[in-house]
């Protein structure tokens, strides 16, 4: 490559180190550097000896590799070579962690217990990209309102990868854990080694070779976990990685974005999650039906599928209700007694709704805890398991959509919410003592 344009790469790379370290450092190793050739995406410098190269591997490497982030000039990495050697020295890079599946997949989100109804095309699309990580679709980004299932799709692409493709490294992140551990590791990390750890998780997301990240309307002016993950997705693309991004909103609406990342979001396939029609409703309630084990009537179907929003866990909440009912009261299900658990869901004295009062009361009550722990924001052991339970329990036994109780427990985000419920659900599927103790907790609620 011409010098010259060797010079335009690394010139603003040499700008960036001149703000991170002291003038005699600068001056002495930095200035002294010569740009020779670009290896991929690592940009390869001239030192004048290898005690120079030493030194700057093990005292330098990172804070170059910062500037390089901040110059954004389309490298991502850097190559030593001492002049008059053929042979490269390389930067000490962050060691790879073992990879091991993501452990926050739900299980039971497959394409099989995905009802498609009028959202065939995104599942079709969906089912391609588990079939052919960065093949024709990439990135694939899926919009639409809350609890339509795009939580479901993304999770079914991944648990797809996993089963069929288990040498693929995919990581599944929602935008809130990927937040989180941008912002407690590469910015707020203190001691010796916050550096080093900050690297690891880059090098963490930046190793996938199919990264998710659900909801990432969560970036909204974040401005340095915006320029984290632009240059994360960049690394990705350019290696042939596959991404999977979900939103509440289109790409062109994402205003709190950066433009650079709206366009990004935009150059491969862009899919909405449609609300589901009449008939797809039926379909689902069928679906639910069947994974709990109950036979309900077609006409009971037809009156939860009324009048229930576009909500497709709403309409799972209906039914849960009804279904817990009828074992409660041990009657077969019926209209009217569908009527008389979504409008009554009676209580002791027979004339109140359960709300989320009562639910966090019946926790709280049941584990020992008090409310102002169970809704702040400790994340002491013995507070973690109530807290869940307390999401699940709103989520199965109200009409409320995830952002509403998300509110209800302390302003919690409404992925914190899902989350909390999946684990739930996943610790009653393999524990008879979960599962009898959600039963005891509802029975608290219900006054039995």
């Amino acid at each position: 490559m011409d010098s010259s344009n060797l010079d335009f790469i690394y010139n603003p790379i040499r700008e960036k180190m001149k703000e991170n370290i002291t003038f005699i450092m600068f001056s002495t190793y930095i200035e002294k550097l010569k740009p020779v050739e670009l290896d991929g995406r690592c940009i390869v410098l001239e030192t004048v000896s290898e005690n120079f190269a030493e030194f700057i591997t093990t005292t330098l490497a990172e804070k170059m590799r910062d500037a390089i982030i901040k110059a954004d000039v389309g490298v991502t990495d850097f190559r030593l070579v001492v002049k008059g050697n053929k042979e490269y020295k390389s930067v000490s890079a962050p060691e790879a962690q073992p990879y091991c599946p993501p452990n926050n997949l739900n299980k039971r989100f497959t394409f099989d217990t995905f009802v498609a109804g009028n959202n065939q095309f995104v599942v079709e699309a969906a089912k391609d990209v588990a079939s052919d990580p960065a093949g024709a679709y990439n990135p694939l980004f899926i919009y639409g309102g809350t609890g339509l299932g795009k939580t479901h799709l993304i999770q079914a692409i991944a648990n797809k990868i996993i089963s069929e493709k288990p040498h693929l490294k995919v990581i599944y992140a929602t935008c809130e854990q990927f937040v989180n551990e941008i912002i407690d590791t590469m910015f707020t990390a203190k001691g010796p080694d916050a550096r080093e750890r900050g690297n690891r998780l880059r090098q963490h997301y930046r190793s996938a070779d199919v990264l998710i990240i659900d909801d990432i309307q969560f970036i909204a002016n974040k401005k340095a976990v915006q320029e984290e993950f632009f240059h994360t997705f960049n690394e990705l693309i350019s290696r042939g990685k596959q991404i999977v991004i979900t939103s509440d909103q289109p790409p062109k609406e994402l205003t709190a974005l950066e433009e650079r990342l709206r366009t990004r979001f935009s150059g491969g396939l862009v899919f909405d999650v449609l609300p589901p029609n009449y008939e797809t409703k039926i379909a689902i309630l069928k679906q639910k039906a069947f994974e709990k084990k109950s036979i309900v009537p077609d006409e009971v179907l037809a009156f939860l599928a009324q009048d229930s929003g576009d909500d497709v866990r709403t309409l799972e909440g209906r039914l849960t209700k009804v279904i817990f009912a009828a074992k409660l009261h041990e009657v077969p299900i019926s209209v009217s007694l569908a009527r008389s658990a979504l409008n009554e869901a009676v209580s002791e004295s027979g004339n109140g709704e359960i709300t989320a009062a009562n639910i966090i009361n019946a926790v709280t009550s049941f584990y020992g805890v008090s409310r102002d722990d169970l809704v702040g924001k400790c994340k002491k052991k013995d507070l973690v398991l109530p807290r869940q339970v307390c999401c699940y329990l709103m989520c199965e036994l109200l009409s409320l959509p995830l952002m509403s109780i998300g509110k209800e427990l302390g302003n919690r985000n409404h992925t914190t919410i899902l989350y909390s419920r999946n684990k739930v659900e996943e610790m009653m599927a393999v524990s008879d003592k979960m599962a009898k103790e959600i039963d005891d907790i509802k029975n608290i609620i219900l006054k039995k």
